[in-house]
């Protein structure tokens, strides 16, 4: 009847829809920051080492690995929801 009462109040399915675009925001932060941590690192243990580009490159090869492995535990997590859609 007094529809000001229920603008201000969110359910579960809104809960989780926040939750879902929260975690794909989060998929391209991670990603790129994976990758970009993985390269600095090699890079500046190259710079202290002086075996440009060797440790840059396994370092990278570790940080898009590590990137992956986390797209690919964020796309497999079960949120709770399947039992609902079924």
């Amino acid at each position: 009847m007094n529809d000001r009462t229920d603008k201000g109040k969110k359910g579960p399915e809104d809960k989780a829809l926040f939750r879902q675009l929260f975690t794909v925001g989060l998929i391209g932060i991670q990603f790129a920051l994976s990758i970009f941590v993985g390269f600095a690192m090699g890079y500046f243990l190259d710079k202290l080492f002086h075996t440009f580009p060797w440790l840059t490159i396994i370092f990278l090869i570790f940080g898009i690995i590590a990137a992956f492995r986390e797209l690919f535990r964020l796309a497999g997590r079960d949120n709770g929801n399947r039992e609902k859609d079924r």
